[in-house]
């Protein structure tokens, strides 16, 4: 630990949610911050998010705007039956609020992206405004000297580097951490529908529902439905079996038409059979599994996010995860502490490894096991108890206290 605290210069790579988050954290806790994004445009694309409290709650201490990220407030699960849509069950969340300190929120991917982003330039709030600069991919990082050579040619220097660059990211290589991966034995469409459009067609209108909807879920076969946006946008996720049609194409922003969506599915509610006829941005992607890296800092650098732990999607963690962590820098390098940017990162990695890990582990055996999601695995007999993943595990996680505990135990 250094005698006197100082601001760090901070360098965030990457403006997806995840790096503004951990923008928006190290803003609010007095350092300066630039964040470097490879694109012309910092633009998320997607779907619908699912906001549990472990991560609303940060979104509120940030004090960013949920009336501007417009999202819709998720009170029930509510499973129909894959062949005739009839209501199979409806589970409610009771009094979420209440339990676990925020609502669950749903939002659209590009609304809250823009709120993030406007939350962390904007003078309006506390800390110095954030500096975003964009056509920055870089090329090249120093762990030890925090020296960053970008691909247009500019180089730069941080005190710290938080990586939070994606599921592909070049700074994780730098630092050592290789990537181990295969393919699932899943792939997934995500797909809208505008709420104009299904009423002016008179189709099944799920806007309203304040719910997750879904239809299987015991096999590789699920449709989770969700309204965000304020009720304009629906939302779907359509999981089937890779041999369908062994998609190879990597990314998940390749192109779908309702043809393929429509085909993939023969046998489904047909209501929704209805709505997959009026539906835009059907993207199409292969499910990857990735075995955990066994480190994730070294010297100033850090990884985020994706570029530390990518998860399935089954569990709804995967952006929850990354606020997590942006919290964590931000608390970590508070004034609460006062900590080198080495000392730092261990603490880090130490918090952040073992958590984000067995969520990353949940989500794989969810993909095919409704059992082991959040919410579902309290009563499942079949689960040994040590790799339950309840929902007051995840929902009332508390961050600075784990920390707390962690530097305690580290003698720090």
């Amino acid at each position: 630990m250094t005698k006197e605290w100082k601001p760090l210069n901070v360098a965030v790579l990457g403006a997806g949610l995840g790096g503004l988050a951990a923008a928006i954290a190290m803003r609010r806790n007095g350092h300066t911050v630039t964040v470097y994004e490879r694109y012309h445009f910092a633009g998320e694309v997607g779907a619908s998010l699912s906001c549990a409290s472990n991560g609303g709650k940060h979104l509120k201490e940030w004090g960013i705007d949920f009336d501007a990220a417009k999202p819709i407030i998720l009170k029930d699960l509510i499973r129909h039956d894959w062949k005739t849509g009839e209501i199979e069950g409806v589970y409610s969340l009771g009094d979420y609020e209440k339990a676990f300190g925020t609502p669950y929120y749903n939002f659209h991917r590009i609304d809250i992206h823009n709120v993030l982003m406007d939350t962390a330039t904007q003078e309006k709030g506390e800390g110095t405004p954030c500096k975003l600069l964009v056509d920055y991919k870089v090329i090249d990082v120093n762990h030890e000297s925090g020296h960053m050579v970008f691909e247009n040619g500019k180089e730069a220097y941080a005190d710290l580097i938080i990586a939070a660059d994606g599921i592909r990211s070049t700074t994780r290589e730098k630092i050592g951490v290789i990537p181990e991966f295969g393919i699932s034995t899943s792939c997934c469409y995500r797909c809208l529908f505008r709420t104009e459009d299904v009423h002016k067609l008179g189709l099944k209108d799920f806007s309203k529902n304040e719910a997750i909807e879904f239809w299987g879920g015991n096999d590789k076969n699920k449709i989770v439905l969700s309204p965000c946006s304020d009720g304009e946008i629906v939302s779907c996720y359509c999981f089937y079996p890779a041999e369908i049609n062994d998609l190879r194409e990597d990314g998940w922003n390749n192109e779908a038409t309702p043809e393929q969506l429509l085909a993939t599915f023969p046998e489904l509610d047909g209501a929704l059979k209805e709505l997959f006829k009026i539906a835009f941005d059907i993207k199409q992607w292969r499910l990857y599994v990735h075995k955990q890296y066994p480190y994730w800092v070294k010297g100033k650098v850090g990884l985020l996010g994706d570029a530390a732990h990518p998860q399935m999607p089954d569990q709804s963690q995967g952006a929850v995860m990354a606020f997590e962590d942006a919290a964590a820098f931000g608390y970590i390098f508070s004034k609460m502490f006062n900590f080198s940017p080495q000392d730092g990162l261990k603490v880090y990695q130490s918090v952040r490894q073992p958590r984000a890990n067995k969520i990353q582990a949940a989500s794989l055996r969810a993909r095919e096991n409704l059992n082991e999601r959040i919410g579902w695995s309290s009563g499942a007999a079949d689960l040994k108890d040590e790799n339950r993943l309840t929902i007051e595990e995840v929902c009332s996680y508390n961050i600075k206290a784990d920390i707390d505990q962690i530097v305690k135990n580290m003698g720090l």
